[in-house]
Formats: C-alpha cells, sequence, structure tokens
C-alpha cells in the first residue's frame, strides 16, 4: 500500500536551504557541569532561531548551560590510536582534530572519550575503524562531528548478539552534540544513547547498511530529553531511531530511504515510541519503509507534515506528547525537500574540521592564550574570533603556529582594538611590538593595533613603539589599523636575504618618524595613510624607510592610496634608506603610485640616512597626484615600461603565485 501524506508547513525551499549551508565551527565556553540540572518546560525561555550549520549546537544540547566540547582547551591533531585514546580520556578539556584514518585495535574495542572534549573530523579523511567511541556514566560536555566510524561488523551476527561493538555508546551522560557522522557496518548498534542521558541532539548524521541504527534508552526512568533532526538511515533495518521511556523525543527533518527488507514483520520498522516515551515526528520524509512510525500504548506520539512514500504497516499517532518550542526555537525544513538536503548534507563534509574557531574571550580570556591553544606546526586553519573590546596585552605569534586568522567581529575595526605600551628601549622591535607575527600564513581582520607609549612622558634616546611587527611570510591585512607614532608598522623578514612578503589593504596607518619600515616585500593597497605632525615648520617625519635586501628587486608599493597630513606644507619626507648595521647590502626600494600626496610632502621628498645617501636607493614615484606631488630633479619618477612590472601582482607572486590581492579574506563573525 501506498500512503502518501503531506501538510504544509513553513518552511525554506530546497535552493534557499542550500544557499545558506555553510561550514560549522566548534562550541563555546565550558560549563563544567558535574551533573545535569533536572528537566523541565522554559516557557520563558528566550527564542532564538538556530538555523542549520550553526556554530553552536541546537535542540536539547544547547539547554541548561549548552554544550561546549572542549572549547577553551588545546587544539591537537591525531593520527593515531595511542594519540587519540591519550587526547579523548584525558581529564582537561581539548579539540581533537582526527586527520586520516585510524585503525582500532584490537578489533572491536573501544575508545573512552572524557568529558569537556569535541572530537572532529578533518574534512571527510577521519574516520574510526574497527573500534567505538564510549562515553562512560558522568562524562557530559562532549561534541562528535564529521567522523566515519565503520567495519567492527563480525560476518555472520547480523542480529549484534555475539559482539558489542557499536560506533558511540554512552551509558548515563549528558550534554553531548553528535553532528555529521556516517555510521556504518558495526557491531550490534550504531549509536547507543542509554540509561537516563540527558541533553542530547543527533544531527545531520548518516547511519547505512546496518540491521540497528540508533537505539535510546535502557531505562525504566522517564528521563531522556533527545533532538534528532536531518539524518539519512538507508539501508538499515531498525531502531531508526527506537526511543525507551524517553521525557522528551523530538524527531524532525529525517529521511528513512530503502529499509533492509528481510520479510520480519515486527522487527523492521522506522521509528518507534516505546514504554512511556513522549514523541514528536514533524516534517520527515519515508520512503520503502515498513511501519515508518509506531508507539506503545502506554507512549504517546504526535506526528505532522511528513511525507510516506511507498510505505506500509504502522503509522501510530495518539496523545498530544509535547510542544518542542516550548524548550527551544527550531526552523522546519519542507518534507518534501528533505531526501536532498539530507542525502545532500548529512555524513562527513570536506569543509568542516578544516577551520578550527576559538573565541576570544568567551572561551579564551586573552587573544595570547587562544595562540598558545594553537600546536606548533599547525596543519589546520586557526581563525582566533575576537570580541569587540580593548585587550592591553601583547600578543606573539611564533614561527611555528602558521595559519592563523585573527579576525575581529565588531562592527568595524576601531571596537577591537590590542594596545601595550613599551618602546623600543625596553627590548628592540621585537620586545616593543604589541603585536609580533612571526608565523607564515596569517591574517588579521577587522583589528586595530595600538602602542600608546608617550614619548613626553619619559625621556629616552630611542622613542620607537611599535604597534606591529610581522617576519613572517605571506601576510594579510584586511580592514585593520595600525596607530602609533616612531615605527608604527615593521614589515620585516627573519634575514637580510630571506623574501617576506606583507599585503595590507583597505587600511589606515598612521605615525611621524619611519612609520612604514622594514624589509620585507609589502604592498599597501586602497589605504589611508596620516603621516602626524612633531610641531616642526620644516621637518615632521618620514612615511618609509625601507631596508630591502640588495638582490629583491620588490621592496614597498604603496598604490591606489591616500596620504592624508596636517603637518606644515613641505614638511615631510616620503622616505629615506635603512641601513640597519651599516650593511650596505640593504638597499631599499619603494615605489608610491596612483596614490594622493598632501601639501605636507616636501618638494626633495627623500633623504638621505646614516651616511647612506637616498640616491644609490630604489625610491621613485608613479601618477602620484594631489597638493604635494609636483615634479622636481629630486623626485625619480618610474617610467611606464618599468611601471608594467611593478603591478601588485610583481610584488607578490614569488615563485608560488601568491595572490591575496584576488580574494577577500573569510569573515567568521
Amino acid at each position: 500500500m501506498t500512503h502518501v501524506r503531506s501538510k504544509r508547513l513553513p518552511g525554506r525551499a530546497l535552493a534557499a536551504v542550500t544557499a545558506l549551508v555553510a561550514a560549522l565551527g566548534l562550541g563555546a565556553v565550558n560549563p563544567a557541569q558535574a551533573a545535569p540540572p533536572e528537566p523541565h518546560r522554559p516557557a520563558d525561555r528566550p527564542a532564538v532561531q538556530q538555523a542549520p550549520w550553526a556554530d553552536e549546537p541546537h535542540g536539547f544540547a544547547s539547554l541548561a548551560g549548552g554544550t561546549t566540547g572542549g572549547r577553551g582547551g588545546k587544539v591537537v591533531t591525531v593520527r593515531t590510536q595511542a594519540d587519540l585514546a591519550r587526547y579523548a580520556g584525558a581529564a582537561e578539556p581539548y579539540i581533537i582534530r582526527v586527520a586520516g584514518a585510524i585503525d582500532v585495535q584490537p578489533f572491536g574495542s573501544s575508545v573512552t572519550v572524557a568529558s569537556d572534549k569535541t572530537l572532529i573530523g578533518v574534512g571527510t579523511s577521519g574516520e574510526i575503524v574497527h573500534g567505538e567511541l564510549n562515553l562512560k556514566p558522568g562524562t557530559h560536555n562532549v561534541i562528535i562531528r564529521n567522523l566515519t566510524i565503520r567495519d567492527s561488523y563480525v560476518e555472520g551476527d547480523w542480529d549484534g548478539k555475539t559482539s558489542d561493538f557499536d560506533a558511540i555508546q554512552m551509558d548515563s551522560v549528558h550534554h553531548v552534540w553528535i553532528d555529521h557522522n556516517r555510521f556504518t557496518r558495526m557491531g550490534d548498534g550504531l549509536l547507543d544513547v542509554r540509561k537516563d542521558s540527558q541533553y542530547v541532539t543527533v544531527s545531520y548524521n548518516r547511519f547505512d547498511n546496518h540491521n540497528k541504527a540508533f537505539g535510546i534508552g535502557w531505562t525504566d526512568n522517564v528521563t531522556t530529553q533527545i533532538t534528532v533532526d536531518h539524518n539519512w538511515f538507508s539501508g538499515t533495518k531498525q531502531r531508526n531511531p527506537s526511543a525507551d521511556n524517553c521525557a522528551y523525543a523530538h524527531l524532525y527533518n529525517n529521511y528513512l530511504s530503502a529499509q533492509v527488507a528481510d520479510g520480519d514483520p515486527v522487527w523492521s520498522y522506522g521509528n518507534w515510541a516505546r514504554g512511556r516515551t513522549r514523541m514528536v515526528i514533524e516534517n520527515s520524509y519515508y520512503r520503502d519503509v515498513q511501519h515508518p512510525y509506531q508507539a506503545d500504548a502506554t507512549a504517546q506520539l504526535a506526528e505532522r507534515g511528513s511525507i510516506l512514500d511507498n510505505t506500509t504497516g504502522r503509522h501510530d499517532e495518539w496523545g498530544t506528547a509535547f510542544d518542542p518550542r516550548d524548550f527551544y526555537a527550531y526552523r522546519l525544513d519542507p518534507a518534501a525537500a528533505v531526501p536532498a538536503l539530507v542525502t545532500r548534507f548529512s555524513g562527513p563534509q570536506k569543509n568542516l574540521g578544516t577551520d578550527t574557531v576559538l573565541d576570544v574571550p568567551a572561551a579564551y580570556p586573552t587573544i595570547q592564550s587562544a595562540v598558545d591553544a594553537v600546536p606548533a606546526g599547525n596543519d589546520g586553519a586557526v581563525t582566533l574570533r575576537i570580541a569587540p573590546g580593548t585587550y592591553r596585552e601583547k600578543v606573539r605569534v611564533p614561527a611555528g603556529k602558521p595559519r592563523i586568522a585573527l579576525t575581529g567581529t565588531g562592527a568595524d575595526r576601531s571596537k577591537t582594538v590590542i594596545v601595550y605600551n613599551t618602546p623600543n628601549a625596553y627590548g628592540g622591535s621585537s620586545g616593543s611590538a604589541t603585536v609580533l607575527i612571526a608565523a607564515s600564513d596569517v591574517s588579521a581582520r577587522n583589528l586595530t593595533f595600538v602602542n600608546d607609549f608617550d614619548e613626553a612622558a619619559v625621556e629616552l634616546n630611542a622613542e620607537q613603539a611599535l604597534a606591529m611587527k610581522t617576519t613572517g611570510d605571506r601576510i594579510v591585512f584586511e580592514n585593520t589599523a595600525f596607530k602609533g607614532n616612531q615605527d608604527t608598522l615593521m614589515t620585516d623578514s627573519p634575514a637580510l636575504n630571506v623574501i617576506s612578503r606583507v599585503y595590507i589593504r583597505d587600511s589606515y596607518i598612521e605615525g611621524d618618524v619611519d612609520f612604514i619600515y622594514g624589509r620585507a616585500t609589502t604592498v599597501i593597497e586602497r589605504s589611508l595613510i596620516r603621516a602626524l605632525s612633531r610641531g616642526s615648520g620644516t621637518n615632521n617625519g618620514y612615511v618609509t624607510a625601507a631596508s630591502t635586501w640588495k638582490d629583491n628587486p620588490y621592496g614597498f608599493l604603496i598604490t591606489r592610496s591616500r596620504i592624508v597630513s596636517d603637518a606644515p606644507a613641505g614638511s615631510f619626507h616620503l622616505g629615506r634608506p635603512w641601513h640597519p648595521g651599516g650593511n650596505p647590502d640593504a638597499i631599499g626600494q619603494v615605489l608610491i603610485r596612483d596614490t594622493e600626496l598632501p601639501a605636507a610632502i616636501k618638494s626633495s621628498p627623500w633623504t638621505d640616512m646614516g651616511g647612506f645617501s637616498w640616491k644609490d636607493a630604489r625610491f621613485a614615484e608613479y601618477r602620484t597626484y594631489g597638493p604635494g606631488a609636483t615634479v622636481t630633479a629630486d623626485r625619480p619618477q618610474m617610467s611606464d615600461a618599468d611601471a608594467a612590472g611593478h603591478e601588485v601582482a610583481d610584488y607578490l607572486a614569488g615563485r608560488d603565485g601568491w595572490a591575496p590581492h584576488h580574494t577577500r579574506i573569510s569573515s567568521t563573525s
């Protein structure tokens, strides 16, 4: 018999749904609860809409303090059973990235997952093979995502009577989020949520090629609260899921298809509300399923808006069960869209687990503590999502921690400020810098960097005070501000004959003496540069002080930008050649092109430094304009032919074809 049932409910069309899907991060602050609160019906709970693929767990796992996993702990990448067991079973929180297939031995043995952990597969590579994950009684605050757990099935043991090798088994736990995993061909069950476990959400998983898919209960108490949404059950026979004595079981937008057809009249079924379970099913899709949903006489099952396609047998509905919206807000997708939506987006995703998100200060009290959580030799992208505020601290990104993105989440860059006040006299350029980036492949967005050392308050022979110093390669700044006086921004490299590249776009830089300097190949594009007045009528400072290696044809390029100043007319230099330690092999290269210059710029804007003539450096302008752009004999102008070889791409490409100017830094705010 074919029973097709459909109700019109609010929901997005599939095209709108798929357009909004984006990669997820991880949880938030660790609740560190020893025991779960009692179940309750918070009718006055704020209705915060949770879209699919949100950064935070949804459904019951989001209640009573939430499920946050290993946030606040260190990030580690594991590739062996020993490392997985070490970090998953540790007492302290960890974010554990599983890269590659881990073969668990002996066959069918388990890896214990302790409280305050996030386990996440890196793209589609993370697999647990021949073994299970086990959450023992009392475990809480666990996130397991984007993994494939497979192949502990013992041939001939279809009913799982001789081997209890589940994919994940949990007993008497609370606050657990199981999301975007694939479970297939295990012994006994795929997922067992047992013995009064509470505040659990199971979302966007694939259960396939198995007998007993997903069981909930094994208790006489009516305690468990569980949300089950957007899962795909395919080629399974029973427990899709079976829910025994659940206080609240909310199943929505699940897809059950291609049920194993072995002629069993009772134990081939879809969803079963057993004992005194209260179950709500909404907008799910059942295709080729026997007994799509059924309930014991003692249970309550309310169904709304699902589609039955070529189904037979029971489709029970009795009792009012409960209203999930008394507990949390959620959005239903239309039942007709569920097959396409769930088959595409359930299971491990290639864009999950590749970018770890660390929230400051929600999970890490300081920016430096979040940097410290990144492992040395980091091989995955890590985004430090920095909330609005003023962070008075020094930040050091060491050379061994690449692929970090610093992202301010405020409405604009002025809302998130990193500031300190150390002058160069106390530690040199590296010691004075508010932020020092020694790693490569680091980016910063929507932030302000400041060194607010007060030159007038302290008598020093050297008044340099850096807001930012970089020595790594492939550094990108977008929509950032750098504020200081002398030596505000230093873009450098580990050694004179080592080329590092820095790209700065849509940013603001201010200072007075040599406030953009160093030997890195640096492009400043579409930015505002403010030359501050020191109160002199004749010499207020120098915009640049390049120390480019003589064999590097590309030093500083300032292009499509504006230089502004309130200094008197003719009192500011464009730059001077810096030869650190008197090294003659540091021959500065600076090109200012397609940039507006203020009246403060001198008619002879380049000057000598430390006994080295500016004329021996490689200084030039090209198509500058504005009141300070007059052409004189002391203002080299680059020819059209040479300018064709001094575009942004020429400066940045290097041997690896780096081209950050063609993309925007992705925002996770």
